[in-house]
C-alpha cells in the first residue's frame, strides 16, 4: 500500500476526530502517517473521550503545542496547521510519502497566524514554482476551477487567452480525459456579446488548446474541449451522461453545482504538481467539533481512495 503523509488540520475542527475515527478504514486503503505530536494527539484523544490506536504512526511537524479550544479561530491552531500542512509536504518531497491528504484548515486562523496563503493550493503553487490546478469533485464528476479564491469582480481581468489555454492542457493531461466542458462566464455564455464578450477568449483558447493537442496526438479534428457553453444547463442530467470534467471559470460557478448533487463525496485534488495532494472538500465544522455528534467520514476515505486508484 501506498505511505500517505496526513496533515492533521485545524485541531479546533474535526479534522483530527476525522482521522481517529477513520483510522480502522483507512489503514486498510494506505499506510498513513499523521503530522501531528504525541501531546497534541493525546490531548484531542482526552477531549474526544477516544482511545489512541496502537498503530497510530506519527511524526511531529515541529510546531508549538497549544490549548485546543474547540470551535475556536485562533492563530496558534492556525499555525500548527500549517507546520503539518508543510511538514507532510516536504515528507512526500524527500520520497517518505508517496502522496498528502490534507484534513480541513480554517483560512481566518492561517491569517491569525502571519501566514500569507490563502489555503492550501496557494502554498503548493509557491512550494513548487508551479501552477497547481485545483479539481474538485468524485467519480461522477469532476470540476477544474479556472480561477479560485479571488473576488468574483476580478475574474474577467483574469481571462487571458495563454493563461487559459495553458490550464486547458495541463488540465486534459493531468486528468488525461477526451472530452472536457468549458463554460462560458456570461449568463446564456454572453449570448453572441449581447451579455458580454469575454466568451471570444474562452472560444480562442479552446480552439488553440484543441489544435494543440490534435498536434500532440497525430489526429484531426478531435474535440477534447467542447465550449464555451451555457452554464446554467451544463450540469443537466443529459450533460452530465455526456461529461465528466468540466472547467468553470470561477469558484462557485463550478462548486455550486458540484456540491448540491455530491457534495457529502466530493474531495480536493492538486493537479500539476511534482507530488500527489489530496484533501476533503468540506471545513473545519467548528459547530460541532469535538461533540461526539456523528460526523460524514465519505469525503476523507474517498480522499484516500484517490490515491490509492491514480497511478504512481
Amino acid at each position: 500500500m501506498k505511505q500517505v503523509a496526513i496533515s492533521i488540520g485545524d485541531l479546533n475542527g474535526i479534522g483530527i476526530e476525522l482521522a481517529l475515527r477513520c483510522h480502522e478504514e483507512a489503514k486498510t486503503l494506505v499506510d498513513p502517517i499523521y503530522l501531528i505530536d504525541r501531546e497534541m494527539l493525546k490531548q484531542a484523544a482526552d477531549l474526544l473521550d477516544l482511545s489512541i490506536p496502537d498503530d497510530f504512526i506519527i511524526e511531529s511537524p515541529g510546531a508549538d503545542p497549544f490549548t485546543i479550544q474547540p470551535g475556536t479561530v485562533s492563530a496558534a491552531a492556525g499555525a500548527y496547521s500549517f507546520a503539518s500542512f508543510k511538514a507532510a509536504v516536504e515528507l512526500c518531497s524527500q520520497g517518505d510519502a508517496e502522496a498528502v491528504c490534507t484534513l480541513p484548515i480554517h483560512k481566518k486562523a492561517w491569517e491569525l497566524a502571519g501566514i500569507p496563503y490563502k489555503g492550501h493550493t496557494d502554498a503548493l503553487r509557491d512550494f513548487f514554482d508551479r501552477e497547481a490546478i485545483m479539481m474538485l469533485g468524485c467519480p461522477q464528476m469532476y470540476v477544474g476551477l479556472y480561477t479560485e479564491h479571488i473576488p468574483l469582480k476580478d475574474v474577467p481581468k483574469a481571462l487571458e487567452k495563454e493563461r487559459l489555454t495553458r490550464f486547458l492542457l495541463d488540465f486534459q493531461q493531468e486528468t488525461g480525459a477526451r472530452e472536457i466542458a468549458v463554460l462560458g462566464l456570461n449568463p446564456h455564455a454572453g449570448d453572441h456579446g449581447v451579455l458580454g464578450d469575454e466568451e471570444t477568449i474562452i472560444e480562442q483558447a479552446i480552439t488553440q488548446a484543441n489544435h494543440t493537442l490534435n498536434s500532440q496526438f497525430s489526429i484531426l479534428n478531435s474535440q477534447f474541449f467542447i465550449g464555451p457553453l451555457v452554464p446554467d444547463t451544463a450540469f443537466t442530467p443529459a450533460m452530465r451522461e455526456r461529461f465528466r470534467y468540466y472547467v468553470a471559470m470561477y469558484h462557485d460557478q463550478g462548486l455550486i453545482p458540484l456540491k448540491a448533487l455530491h457534495f457529502d463525496e466530493s474531495i480536493n485534488v492538486s493537479l500539476n504538481l511534482p507530488i500527489l495532494r489530496t484533501s476533503v472538500d468540506h471545513g473545519t465544522a467548528f459547530d460541532i467539533a469535538y461533540q461526539g455528534k456523528v460526523l460524514n467520514t465519505k469525503s476523507y476515505l474517498n480522499a484516500l481512495r484517490y490515491i490509492t486508484e491514480r497511478p504512481t
